[in-house]
């Protein structure tokens, strides 16, 4: 839209649906590829190149949030990046990445070249089954997540879309099809009194309509006064980043949140009739079995096994240029070299056997196994007593203490005896 509105012909292409067209290569006068996550940025990479092998002199950008990280011959934009845009599609030019925070007014989203609804990711809700679109009532994060890409290029910034273009863009996917909207906010209660506005607003437009939004822990509980209005003007389900239940790895990751947190935030949802959908952060150099046990343990306990993609479960921190993760000595000194290609850097724990792990659940190649666990409760109590855990305290960890036998047995199994103190949690 923006660049129509400054009096450019545009032609858009949506590679999640299509493959980008040979005549649209030769008609174009420069190639503009959005990045606004990392995967996206190793698909640009791959689509610049082939365009490259066509057109070589074509001028190509790319924009959002990754477009920071750098691209041989390849201008980049991120933040608040539309008028760098128009600029650039006026006089091309390769160049460093630039991140732009300035205040701007910006035009509604132009839909038109867009794919059909049915062509995209549905809803199933109770058997039915929803068209979705997304839309967006705030860009940036408040917050600085140190594993999160959002702080790298907004460092704490938040820019908000008017509720009435917010309207006027549901309108539109309203209009093709959609009955269900998803917010692609980084945190839709960055501005609480503004996201306020948004759901009355859109409730009072469209009152069938039902949306899910992504929101911290940390949100979750200081506005629990909201989340009942929310659930009656259709909120169905909330994205909330739980990572873990190790403290001292929420710690290291500035969740702004503990594991009692995080169980008390699945409650206030839940009381207010909205399913929590947490987002999982498994591995990572400070993992221990212990504390992979007591997350899987979590999820189950907390019923929330129908809510986590299976995907969850094997993702591996991920370190790309500019993180801001790459600060802390311990994360340098798990590290093991730059992937060009994955477009971020190797680390490895010092127990071979977690990232054996992890590599497994990713490739999804898994074989049930078996394991003895008669005995497991009866030696974890030994173990507490031991440790001077008695009574009430030691019936209510027992169970974690076993199931976290379980796991050390299938460990051993793996590779052979412990060579390292898991629970010291150092990588």
């Amino acid at each position: 839209a923006a660049l129509r509105a400054a009096g450019h012909e545009v032609a858009v292409a949506d590679l999640a649906v299509a493959p980008l067209e040979d005549r649209l290569v030769e008609w174009a006068e420069g190639l503009c590829v959005t990045v606004p996550m990392h995967t996206g940025l190793r698909l640009a990479r791959a689509l610049a190149a082939s365009v490259r092998r066509q057109r070589p002199d074509l001028p190509i950008c790319f924009v959002g949030l990754y477009a920071v990280v750098p691209t041989e011959g390849v201008a980049g934009f991120a933040g608040e990046y539309l008028g760098d845009l128009q600029a650039w599609a006026s006089r091309p030019t390769a160049g460093p990445p630039r991140v732009s925070l300035r205040t701007t007014v910006d035009p509604l989203p132009d839909r038109r070249d867009l794919a059909p609804l049915a062509r995209y990711a549905r809803l199933r809700v109770a058997g039915e089954e929803r068209l979705a679109a997304a839309v967006e009532a705030s860009r940036g994060c408040a917050h600085r997540c140190r594993h999160c890409p959002v702080p790298v290029v907004y460092q704490g910034r938040t820019r908000v879309v008017p509720p009435e273009q917010v309207v006027a863009d549901a309108a539109q996917v309203v209009a093709a099809g959609a009955t269900h909207l998803s917010f692609s906010d980084p945190d839709f209660l960055n501005r609480p009194a503004h996201a306020g506005r948004v759901v009355a607003a859109l409730h009072e437009a469209f009152p069938g309509l039902t949306f899910d939004v992504t929101v911290k822990i940390e949100h979750v509980l200081r506005y629990e006064d909201r989340w009942p209005a929310f659930a009656r003007a259709g909120c169905l389900f909330v994205t909330t980043a739980l990572e873990t239940v190790d403290d001292r790895v929420l710690a290291r990751l500035a969740k702004g949140h503990d594991a009692a947190d995080a169980e008390e935030a699945v409650g206030v949802l839940r009381r207010a009739g909205i399913e929590p959908r947490p987002s999982l952060l498994p591995f990572t150099p400070w993992t221990t079995p212990t504390s992979l046990h007591a997350l899987f343990d979590a999820v189950a306990r907390w019923d929330l096994v129908g809510n986590v993609d299976p995907v969850q479960f094997a993702v591996r921190l991920l370190l790309p240029p500019g993180s801001l993760l790459l600060e802390d000595p311990d994360v340098r000194a798990a590290l093991d070299g730059y992937d060009d290609e994955a477009l971020g850097w190797r680390w490895r724990h010092r127990d071979p056997r977690l990232d054996d792990l992890a590599e497994r659940l990713a490739a999804r190649h898994l074989t049930v196994t078996t394991q003895d666990e008669r005995l497991t409760t009866v030696s974890a109590s030994r173990a507490l007593r031991a440790a001077g855990v008695g009574g009430r305290r030691q019936r209510a960890r027992v169970d974690a203490a076993a199931a976290t036998e379980l796991l050390q047995g299938w460990l051993d199994a793996r590779q052979g005896p412990r060579s390292v103190d898991e629970d010291q949690g150092e990588p």
